[in-house]
């Protein structure tokens, strides 16, 4: 991005931070809140009809443009986090959530990162989440799937592309920045971010089908494939396609057949200060710097 690019942001940043936008999702009813990360509401409405849970995909304007900024609004304060609990891929709970707030905080991704993917697998965070809801019962549980934020597990751009799994903003080897370039088509970027979507579904499917109760579907952010000239999901940024996530309700099904097999370890409690370098290197598998 050049300097007139990103002087251009750096304004949006600014009047974005002003801006009371959103809708945080404790003002909704749910049991459990299911949450696609980096997912677009008419991404997640172009698949639903594959879905049997998905039935009606409408959208909400969220809280913030980033996860950071979603945490950050949604949680920090908010009175619900006391009866709540969270299962997590997401690798900004170290830095924007109090763990002591809620009445369990399971970080996923500090034990189950994969290393070769660059992300925290769906089937990992579907694991922790049915433990979760059978052995604490809590009044309210979110469960923060990674995916569709690449890496792109299912469908990796690579090779003749030259595209990696992994990169930060300033990276070439991040999708958006090539996309921003013209290096790789829309088209070709989408068909991997919807590849990386079903990936993630294929797992709720399976978690609405073992808990009981209502379960909502949502995102914190979307992606943006140019609007305004931006792309990706830069903080602060008050694009509306960026804004707007999805949105569906449906009924747990309460089966329990589901054997989860994913245990945390038992020094996860100390593990919470796990070091700044190792942040550092999630965070940039994620595209950040």
């Amino acid at each position: 991005m050049g300097r007139l690019g990103t002087a251009y942001l750096r304004l949006l940043q600014a009047a974005g931070r002003r801006i009371d936008y959103g809708t945080n999702v404790f003002d909704r009813e749910w049991d459990v809140l299911v949450v696609l990360d980096a997912c677009r509401a008419d991404l997640l409405g172009s698949v639903a009809a594959d879905y049997g849970f998905l039935e009606d995909v409408s959208s909400m304007r969220s809280v913030g443009s980033s996860s950071s900024e979603w945490l950050e609004n949604t949680f920090r304060g908010h009175p619900e986090t006391a009866r709540t609990a969270m299962v997590t891929g997401n690798t900004w709970t170290d830095r924007y959530l109090d763990a002591d707030a809620f009445a369990a905080l399971d970080e996923v991704w500090k034990y189950a990162w994969d290393g070769e993917l660059g992300t925290v697998p769906a089937r990992a965070v579907t694991d922790r989440a049915i433990a979760m809801a059978r052995d604490r019962d809590p009044d309210r549980l979110v469960v923060h799937y990674m995916q569709p934020h690449h890496p792109f597990v299912a469908d990796p751009i690579a090779g003749d592309e030259g595209m990696a799994r992994t990169g930060s903003h300033s990276n070439p080897a991040n999708p958006w920045v090539l996309l921003r370039q013209g290096e790789v088509t829309t088209e070709r970027v989408w068909a991997a971010y919807e590849a990386n979507l079903r990936h993630a579904l294929s797992d709720v499917a399976t978690l609405v089908e073992d808990v009981a109760g209502r379960v909502a579907i949502t995102a914190d952010h979307g992606n943006l494939f140019g609007e305004w000239g931006l792309y990706g999901h830069p903080m602060h940024t008050p694009v509306p396609a960026l804004l707007d996530v999805p949105w569906a309700e449906t009924t747990g099904e309460g089966r329990r057949r589901y054997d989860p097999s994913l245990e945390p370890p038992e020094s996860l409690p100390v593990s919470r200060a796990y070091g700044a370098e190792a942040d550092r290197n999630r965070l940039e598998a994620l595209g950040y710097r």
